[in-house]
């Protein structure tokens, strides 16, 4: 359920360049040439979308996964698609079945594909993510990388912008090793850094839990005072987002923070809820 939220945008740097925090509205580049694309994942919330993106923007998809919801399989059609729709995304899409979390595994099948753009979408430490990083070293024009805000050291001004200090001990310590590690090896890359990500096909009870709360007319608890600020983004905006960078030299060696273009407070995500499943807000 989409909660009415302003759309997101995103902001950038060269790592380790400091450059004034700004907003800037995602500008979508005119389609070029249709490009293979390998997309980690690819059946789940945010790959799904972005698949779907790519798709309908004239792409050749292949996603790498299990092989657990084969291409086709009706539960991957996204709110609003139509049949013919879907059907039109199933031609540009295919998928090589292995296990990421295998190294060896992922290398095996893979090292005789060639590809323009990697979405690494699904690798939380290094290790997950160095043989695809090392393969395709030298092989591939962009290396667009699924990173997280939660990468930042806490702060008391916010939003945080991309030159912020980041947090070396934080639970997304693997992300900032693997973006170093992209940098010490000069790969064409860019890392997407969203912050809460909601929407339909949402896999984690984000805003699910505010929703069966309110429903179940139970009191909603909030940390602290309530007016705590936070960030959300819509899963739609990240994947028209992640797709925007593709072929677009400018964001090559960019770190991109994704979300709305407004904080919310927890109570103004309760209150938001509550106005989006028709209840009072009050």
């Amino acid at each position: 359920m989409d909660l009415g939220f302003l759309g997101s945008s995103f902001v950038g740097n060269t790592p380790g360049r400091v450059w004034r925090c700004r907003q800037q509205q995602v500008v979508v580049m005119a389609a070029g040439s249709s490009k293979r694309v390998l997309v980690i994942g690819g059946t789940r919330f945010s790959g799904l979308y972005l698949t779907k993106v790519l798709a309908d923007n004239g792409h050749d998809v292949v996603l790498f996964n299990r092989g657990n919801t084969p291409v086709g399989d009706k539960s991957l059609m996204v709110p609003g698609e139509t049949e013919e729709e879907f059907e039109a995304r199933n031609a540009r899409t295919s998928t090589i079945i292995g296990d990421r979390t295998n190294g060896d595994d992922m290398v095996a099948k893979l090292k005789d594909e060639d590809f323009d753009a990697i979405y690494d979408n699904n690798g939380r430490e290094l290790d997950d993510s160095k043989p695809l990083i090392d393969l395709y070293k030298g092989r591939v024009e962009h290396y667009v990388y699924m990173s997280s805000a939660g990468v930042y050291l806490k702060s008391d001004i916010m939003p945080h912008c991309e030159p912020d200090a980041t947090d070396p001990k934080s639970r997304h310590k693997g992300k900032l090793h693997t973006e170093a590690y992209l940098i010490e090896q000069e790969i064409p890359f860019t890392s997407i850094r969203p912050t809460y990500i909601y929407g339909a096909l949402n896999y984690n009870p984000l805003e699910q839990w505010f929703f069966e709360r309110i429903a179940a007319g139970r009191p909603v608890p909030v940390p602290g005072s309530g007016l705590n600020l936070t960030g959300l983004g819509h899963v739609q905006d990240l994947a028209k987002a992640m797709a925007s960078v593709l072929g677009n030299e400018k964001a090559i060696g960019q770190v991109y923070n994704i979300q709305d273009e407004k904080a919310i407070t927890f109570d103004g995500i309760v209150r938001a809820c509550a106005q989006a499943a028709g209840k009072d807000p009050a």
